[in-house]
C-alpha cells in the first residue's frame, strides 16, 4: 500500500480518536470495533512520534471547528451513545466519500467526515474498455462509439503489457494515448449532457462528492493549518440539539445543471477542466497508476472551482 494512503488512513483514525478523546468526558461515547478501525489504527501506531504529533494536531483543529458547526455532538440530550466509525474502503466505491462517522442512533443523527493527508482529490476513478463510465458515474450508458474509439488504444496497451512494457519506455504516450482517450471522453461526455439536458452536470458533482452531506478535513503539515469545508447540499447538516445552535450557520449548496466548457487545461496533455454554472470547475488529469503499462487509466480528480458560497475554514495548530 502506497505511502500517502497509509498516511491517510492514519489520519482517519487521528480524526476518530480527537473526537472521542474531546467528548468522551462528558458523555458515553463507543467506538465501533471494525476492521477499517483496526487498519487505521495500525498504521497510526506504526508511524514516529513526529508523524503522530503532526496528524493528531491537525485532527484536533478540524474537531474544534466542526464542534462549532454541529451542536448535537457536545448536547446529547438523550441520544446516547455517541457512536463513531470508520467505514470501510468499499463504501467509496458505492458512492459515499465520507470516511469517519459520528452517529446518534436514537434521533437517526448523523455527520461524515472526508479525511484528507496533503491532499483535496475527490475520486480516483479509471477508465478502460470494459468500464462505462457513463452507466456508473450517471446511470446512463456510453455509445457504442465511444468504445469504438478507445477499444484501439486499450487493445495496444494489452498488447504492451503482455510484453512487460514499462511507462518509461514511452516517450510519446501523451499523443499516443493521453490525448486521443481525453478527446474520446470529452465528447461522449458533451454528447450524454446534450441528449440528457440538465441532468449530466448535477449527477457528475453528485457521483464525485457521494449522495451524503459530509466535512471534508485537509490537514496541511508544511504549512501547519487544517482546512475544513461543508458540503451541505441536502440539508443534514448544522443541525440545532434542542435549544442550541450552530455557532455558524452553513449555506446549502446548489449543484449545477449546465456546462459551460470542457476541455484541455491550456499547455496540457493529460488534464481536462469542466466548468459548470454555480462556481463548479473540475480538474480531470488522466495518469498511469503504475509503472507497467496497464490496459486502463486513471484520472486525479481535482474541485479546482467552488460555490462562493462553500464554508470553508482554515484552523491553524503549532508543533
Amino acid at each position: 500500500m502506497a505511502k500517502q494512503v497509509k498516511q491517510g488512513k492514519a489520519f482517519e483514525y487521528a480524526c476518530l480518536l480527537s473526537f472521542y478523546n474531546t467528548l468522551k468526558e462528558n458523555q458515553n461515547v463507543e467506538i465501533d470495533d471494525t476492521s477499517s478501525y483496526h487498519v487505521a489504527k495500525d498504521f497510526f501506531n506504526n508511524l514516529d512520534e513526529k508523524a503522530k504529533q503532526k496528524l493528531t494536531l491537525g485532527a484536533n483543529a478540524a474537531v474544534r471547528v466542526i464542534l462549532r458547526l454541529e451542536p448535537q455532538l457536545e448536547n446529547p440530550l438523550d441520544n446516547i451513545p455517541l457512536f463513531l466509525t470508520i467505514q470501510e474502503d468499499a463504501v467509496g466505491i458505492s458512492g459515499d466519500v465520507r470516511d469517519v462517522l459520528c452517529i446518534r442512533k436514537q434521533n437517526k443523527w448523523e455527520i461524515g467526515i472526508s479525511c484528507k493527508h496533503n491532499h483535496s482529490a475527490v475520486k480516483h476513478s479509471r477508465l478502460s474498455s470494459t468500464i462505462d463510465f457513463g452507466k456508473i458515474w450517471f446511470d446512463i450508458p456510453c455509445s457504442k462509439e465511444y468504445f469504438d474509439t478507445i477499444n484501439p488504444l486499450f487493445n495496444e496497451l494489452r498488447e504492451m503489457k503482455e510484453k512487460k512494457m514499462l511507462w518509461r519506455d514511452l516517450i510519446d504516450k501523451e499523443e499516443r494515448f493521453y490525448i486521443p482517450l481525453l478527446n474520446a471522453f470529452v465528447k461522449e461526455l458533451n454528447r450524454l449532457d446534450k441528449e440528457n439536458p440538465g441532468e449530466i452536470p448535477k449527477r457528475l458533482l453528485s457521483y464525485l462528492l457521494g449522495a451524503n452531506d459530509f466535512y471534508k478535513v485537509i490537514t496541511m503539515d508544511n504549512r501547519k493549518v487544517t482546512k475544513i469545508q461543508a458540503f451541505s447540499m441536502y440539508g443534514t447538516l448544522n443541525r440545532t440539539a434542542g435549544k442550541v445552535r450552530p455557532q455558524v450557520k452553513l449555506p446549502t449548496l446548489n449543484l449545477p445543471s449546465r456546462f459551460y466548457d470542457i476541455s484541455f487545461k491550456p499547455n496540457s496533455k493529460n488534464t481536462i477542466l469542466v466548468v459548470a454554472d454555480g462556481g463548479w470547475t473540475i480538474s480531470m488529469r488522466i495518469h498511469n497508476a503504475s509503472s507497467k503499462v496497464e490496459p486502463s487509466l486513471k484520472f486525479d480528480v481535482q474541485l479546482v472551482g467552488v460555490p462562493p458560497s462553500l464554508y470553508t475554514h482554515h484552523e491553524p495548530w503549532e508543533l
